[in-house]
């Protein structure tokens, strides 16, 4: 009896069961079509939290005029926008550190791009008024749990500015289904563009403050803490690229093979990817194969002749419209935030 072939599938690679952290096997996940829930990564800080009746409530208030209260029957009926969106955990390529760090060791897939539906935040907001000196939108979830020795929340706040943006939106539904629980069901905050810890998941309450907030995961978590001493938010998506075929240390069919892989960035779009094959000395450019649309991936690929015995290097890097590039190699930090250094494999011919 036979292994039927076109039944097998790609799952999650774990990095850890409790909290649940699975990582995409990238390599073999189209970006042409949304990612599929169960292909979606999975990052946790806490255990999953339980559905109650009041996970179908969402209240946002603080320095408001009026503090309101949506259920979710209620949420649904508000004009809503729908956008395909990457989210990408700030750990993500977190591995490829030379110098190690502590954390989830993630590879390339600690990334997901799909189709969110929702209500701008900046129409909530204008329901509820503003108050003046707003300074920070502080977003609750119900996942909670043991940090620094205290219960907390997963809470994580956008500056005003930010919370305004019109392409921010509190998500419902994920490729035209409700949300999946594992994926922040019934409201989830989408923040377009940023590192995956600004979209929080089962969102329960919005807080507008006057101050800074300064909550473990904003102040403590998700800061680059870099050797020099200096220190930074972590924010926007770095410009990053990832060969999804052939894999690292792959034997590959001698002859014209495509070389295929994903490219994005957190600002502007893709301008360029380029590949090479002697460590970085000549670059030529890959095919887009995709068009170049802000907060998504864009798909390249490059024709290679292979010659049978050889062994060959490969890099490739990507270029944004804003003239950021991929290193050549990450910018360290003691959590291992933000990597997007140059990625390369090496393959052989037979």
């Amino acid at each position: 009896m036979y292994l039927n072939f076109g039944k097998v599938r790609p799952y999650l690679t774990t990095r850890s069961l409790i909290p649940e952290n699975q990582e995409t096997l990238i390599n073999f996940v189209s970006f042409l079509q949304p990612v599929a829930e169960p292909l979606f990564y999975r990052r946790n800080h806490f255990s999953y939290p339980i559905l109650t009746p009041e996970s179908f409530t969402l209240t946002i208030s603080g320095s408001v005029d009026h503090t309101l209260q949506f259920n979710y029957s209620e949420f649904l009926k508000l004009a809503s926008k729908s956008n395909r969106v990457l989210i990408e955990c700030s750990g993500n390529k977190r591995a490829y550190f030379k110098e190690k760090v502590f954390g989830e060791q993630w590879e390339d897939g600690a990334m997901g791009e799909g189709i969110w539906k929702g209500v701008p935040l900046k129409t909530l907001l204008e329901y509820t008024g503003i108050k003046e000196g707003v300074s920070d939108v502080v977003f609750r979830g119900r996942d909670a749990g043991i940090k620094n020795s205290k219960w907390i929340h997963f809470e994580r706040s956008l500056p005003i500015a930010k919370a305004l943006d019109p392409e921010v939106m509190i998500a419902y539904e994920y490729n035209g289904k409700p949300i999946p629980h594992k994926h922040g069901f019934p409201f989830r905050l989408i923040v377009p563009g940023w590192y995956g810890m600004a979209s929080v998941k089962w969102l329960n309450e919005i807080i507008l403050i006057k101050d800074k907030f300064k909550g473990p995961f904003q102040s403590d978590d998700y800061v680059y803490y870099y050797k020099n001493g200096t220190t930074e938010p972590v924010t926007i998506n770095r410009v990053n690229s990832t060969i999804q075929q052939p894999l690292d240390r792959q034997l590959v069919k001698s002859g014209t093979c495509e070389i295929r892989g994903i490219a994005w960035t957190g600002s502007g779009v893709i301008a360029k990817v380029e590949i090479s094959f002697d460590n970085g000395a000549n670059w030529e450019q890959a095919r887009l194969d995709t068009p170049t649309v802000e907060h998504q991936t864009v798909s390249w690929s490059y024709a290679k002749f292979f010659k049978y015995g050889n062994s060959y290097h490969i890099s490739v890097r990507a270029t944004d419209t804003e003239g950021k590039t991929q290193p050549s190699e990450a910018v360290w930090n003691e959590k291992g935030y933000g990597y997007n250094a140059v990625m390369q494999i090496t393959v052989k011919a037979e």
